[in-house]
């Protein structure tokens, strides 16, 4: 039992990380997807701005709200640290097209998302957020993935029966799929933090000191 009063008070503490992560991706998954534009100098910045923020939040999150998770710890503050150069690289890069924003996302999504896949397994067992890392590690993998296997050379002229006019390139469809993925996380990190803040309350203690079942 005292696992699981140890578990509640880490989710007690550390659940507003996910919370928080899940904003900058919301906030630009609904920019792109109300945007016209959909360049790959827009989604550079985009993918900057919510880089940054994100490495920002994770960086306060794994110094200040895992206590005793020493291996944890370490792994989120070096995924916040590459969070951070990528998103000033994306931003730097704003001007540079397609290629930037194929590199800088692919790098970004192979070493954060190896990252933080690799401190969930690690910490299954011992740490109540071990899953929720895992998947999002696992997400964040398919993102390099889907970007990879995009080719960079891919252009389809709308008309017919869509009756809609324009090019489908593959600058669009990448920012759009940039969209998708931090749509799918920022549902999934505001889930998952609310159900550590709700779903885990500490056992409250008897008089002679042990917790109710």
């Amino acid at each position: 039992m005292s696992h699981s009063v140890d578990d509640a008070a880490q989710r007690a503490r550390y659940w507003p990380v996910p919370v928080l992560r899940a904003v900058p991706a919301a906030v630009i998954a609904m920019v792109i997807t109300f945007s016209p534009n959909h360049s790959a100098g827009f989604g550079l910045v985009l993918f900057g701005v919510f880089a940054l923020v994100d490495g920002a939040v994770l960086a306060w999150g794994s110094t200040s709200r895992l206590p005793g998770d020493d291996r944890s710890r370490r792994s989120g503050t070096a995924q916040a640290a590459l969070s951070i150069v990528a998103g000033v690289a994306a931003i730097a890069c704003s001007g540079l097209g397609l290629p930037a924003l194929i590199t800088v996302v692919v790098c970004s999504a192979v070493l954060t998302g190896a990252l933080e896949l690799s401190q969930g397994l690690r910490a299954r067992g011992r740490s109540p957020f071990a899953r929720d890392w895992t998947t999002v590690g696992a997400l964040t993998l398919l993102l390099a993935v889907a970007f990879l296997v995009t080719p960079p050379d891919y252009s389809q002229q709308l008309g017919g029966v869509e009756r809609v006019t324009g090019t489908l390139d593959a600058s669009i469809v990448l920012v759009g799929l940039l969209g998708a993925y931090l749509a799918i996380a920022a549902v999934f990190h505001l889930i998952a933090g609310l159900s550590h803040k709700w779903g885990t309350a500490a056992p409250a203690a008897t008089p002679d000191g042990a917790p109710h079942v």
